[in-house]
């Protein structure tokens, strides 16, 4: 049987994604989320683009190991600015 290996970055990884869920669980208690429309084709809630931004900073990261030889933490920056732009404005 194979074992993920659990290096610190990928614990890191995955405490990040928890802490978000956590944290946007608090954000709803406090302040109840209301549908609105971005840039994003659909109505949306803070939830909906969340998973939007995380599925897409998995695509990116898909695409830079693929098309290019350059530093990951580069296209991990990409992610997080999509991230920023999806919760914002999308």
């Amino acid at each position: 049987m194979a074992w993920m290996a659990w290096t610190p970055i990928t614990a890191a990884f995955f405490g990040c994604i928890f802490l978000m869920l956590i944290g946007m669980g608090i954000w709803q208690a406090v302040s109840p989320t209301v549908p609105r429309r971005g840039f994003l084709p659909l109505t949306t809630t803070r939830g909906d683009r969340l998973f939007i931004s995380l599925l897409g900073a998995a695509y990116i990261h898909l695409g830079w190991l693929a098309f290019t030889d350059a530093a990951l933490w580069i296209g991990s920056i990409i992610a997080l600015v999509w991230l920023v732009i999806v919760m914002r404005w999308g």
